[in-house]
């Protein structure tokens, strides 16, 4: 028996009896000093949102022997609190587990935000950076699905099912849909009480437009999240995007009673859910954590973007390509992300860049800019809702980006038209479903454009940046998006935890993988990673590590880390990288410690270390059997 404030409160709470049971003695506890000098309501007001959470986390989970930490330290420290004390803080104190969010970014290069040394303005950012860590050597796997597949799961993609992209290439590895031998985070952390969102581009599921629900089986709300906003498709008009779903509904972004901005842009619009969900949380979950995964399309082509927007950076470029490139360079050793002596700032051949079409080109580049500009802003209006809602400090947000800049040629290979006088087709209906990547044409009636001279930014122009700009985006690395090579694989990572991080504004050049970041959200939930899911399907052990140690400045400790993507190939042991393009092409080694810009083939001076990281390659989760 614990006296508190002149009321008897029955220790009832250690040895878990049925869940009605627990509910009554919670309930009885809390009226039991309802008289207690103005103590009372406090007490029941925060014990009720904790039980709250306690229960959902028990319907869920295997149920152990006791309270889950966090739960069973926020009701004994109400139990035992003293009638001075503020209840509520004192049990929002004992609930140390945080929300997490996880921002990814679309076909960006390692330098293409502020803090790592692009001139592109990226203040929120930049400040995310100043107040918590930046990663040096953080790697994805070189392309939009597969990175979102090994995100989501924990795992290598090709065991998540998604080895390639969305087609069945009749292999386990190469289905194209998440497969039933994994779980998403969503799923494992809506079973340790957390809330779950997401907004944004999803892109792990072939079926994309569903003949009825049951095509819908690896959809988000299928797949652990509690509400979706977003695209099941992988790329779309920023103005009118395909696949465009609210929870489990297709919908038309002009027949959307629920967000009706004055323009229409995709990245405001993931951006805007993404608040919502979080100031919707705290109206209705308050008090229960939340994982929230941001899936943003910028900067992946075409190249949309507001005037507003593009307005900044008129004449930003006018440099070219190679001095752009040169003046990042310099501001990324300044910062510290590389350094002079590993990396080599290699000219840009003449034949990727234009000359006739100079001035086109700059303004693709001013296009991109602006994308992630407005980004930007998005992720700032993310975190003034966390600084309103009072969560910012006890939030893990980790931003990262899917693949290297991306030198495809979409879009660029004629001399395109001119943009009509006036709308020459049909205009669409507010209720028509885009059905198209590349729409056919806009809202109003003028033709989607593509080609040479088209200038990128509205509604009617579907343009990619090209080789030239992406080889910028990528300084100082080789390849893009595709190839294992560092310019396919590398991406900032920017990690913000006030409450558990003190290094503030600090590189950390421990190597991770997008594979980590479902151990670290395990580890800081608190959360059971299962053995067994999906009606009893047995689910594949995480390959990640979780952060936590790299957070404090601490080494992982791993084997390897792991690559394939359309038989392009890599393997990384400590500072040795073995790497190759395409299936049949020829391993090439390369110490990273004192080379990352990969110039300096070691093949044939560490015979031994090549034919040690082949063999570990092979019998590895990414090694030949799964790219048949």
């Amino acid at each position: 028996m614990w006296r508190v404030g002149g009321a008897m409160g029955v220790a009832c709470l250690i040895d878990l009896p049925r869940e009605s049971e627990l509910r009554n003695r919670v309930v009885a506890c809390s009226r039991s000093i309802q008289n207690s000098k103005g103590f009372g309501m406090r007490l029941f007001v925060a014990t009720s949102m904790r039980i709250r959470g306690v229960f959902a986390h028990r319907r869920t989970t295997c149920w152990r022997s006791r309270l889950p930490m966090a739960a069973f330290a926020g009701i004994v420290g109400i139990l035992l609190a003293g009638p001075q004390r503020d209840v509520v803080a004192e049990q929002t104190k004992a609930n140390n587990r945080p929300n997490i969010i996880y921002i990814l970014a679309d076909d960006m290069g390692f330098s293409d935000i502020g803090c790592y040394g692009s001139e592109i303005a990226t203040p929120n950012l930049d400040a995310l950076a100043d107040n918590g860590i930046r990663f040096t050597q953080f790697y994805n796997t070189a392309r939009c699905c597969p990175t979102r597949a090994s995100l989501l799961t924990g795992l290598y993609p090709h065991q998540a099912g998604i080895g390639h992209m969305m087609d069945d290439r009749g292999h386990d590895g190469y289905r194209g849909d998440l497969n039933r031998n994994c779980v998403t985070i969503a799923e494992v952390l809506g079973q340790a009480g957390y809330r779950t969102y997401m907004s944004g581009k999803w892109h792990v599921t072939k079926t994309v437009q569903p003949k009825d629900e049951s095509g819908k089986q690896n959809w988000p709300r299928q797949r652990g999240f509690d509400r979706f906003y977003g695209t099941i498709h992988g790329a779309g008009s920023f103005y009118d995007p395909n696949s465009l779903t609210r929870d489990n509904q297709l919908i038309s972004p002009y027949a959307d009673p629920q967000y009706q901005p004055e323009t229409y842009y995709y990245t405001d619009a993931i951006s805007d859910h993404a608040v919502r969900f979080i100031e919707e949380h705290r109206e209705e979950a308050d008090g229960q954590p939340f994982f929230m995964y941001v899936s943003y399309t910028a900067a992946h082509w075409p190249m949309h973007a507001l005037e507003k927007d593009i307005a900044k950076y008129r004449g930003k470029y006018d440099a070219g390509y190679q001095a752009i490139r040169d003046a990042r360079y310099q501001r990324m050793i300044d910062l510290g992300v590389i350094d002079a002596e590993s990396t080599i700032n290699w000219p840009i051949p003449d034949a990727w860049k234009l000359t006739k079409f100079l001035d086109w080109d700059i303004r693709n580049m001013e296009v991109y800019a602006a994308m992630i500009d407005n980004m930007d802003q998005g992720i700032g209006r993310i975190i003034a809702s966390l600084k309103a809602t009072g969560q910012l400090d006890n939030t893990l947000i980790c931003y990262l980006q899917d693949n290297g800049g991306c030198a495809e040629n979409y879009g660029r290979g004629k001399i395109g038209p001119q943009r009509e006088d006036k709308p020459t087709l049909t205009p669409l209906a507010d209720v028509y479903l885009q059905p198209d990547m590349q729409p056919k044409q806009t809202r109003d009636g003028y033709p989607v454009r593509v080609g040479k001279g088209v200038m990128a930014g509205p509604a009617d122009t579907y343009i990619g940046y090209g080789r030239g700009w992406a080889t910028v985006s990528n300084t100082p690395f080789r390849e893009y998006k595709h190839w294992t090579h560092e310019g396919g694989v590398s991406t900032p990572m920017i990690v913000h935890w006030p409450a558990r991080i003190d290094r503030r504004g600090e590189l950390e050049k421990t190597p991770g993988h997008l594979i980590d970041l479902m151990a670290t959200a395990v580890d800081v939930a608190e959360a059971d990673y299962p053995e067994t899911f999906h009606d009893g399907q047995s689910i594949k052990p995480m390959e990640g590590k979780s952060l936590l140690p790299a957070f404090a400045g601490r080494p992982l400790q791993r084997e390897a880390i792991y690559w394939e993507h359309e038989g392009n190939r890599a393997v990384r042991r400590g500072d040795y990288k073995l790497v190759a393009k395409g299936a049949e092409g020829q391993w090439e080694l390369y110490n990273i410690a004192a080379d990352r810009s990969e110039q300096n083939d070691l093949v044939t001076q560490q015979p031994q270390i090549v034919k040690e990281l082949a063999a570990l390659w092979r019998r590895t989760p990414s090694g030949p059997t799964c790219f048949r």
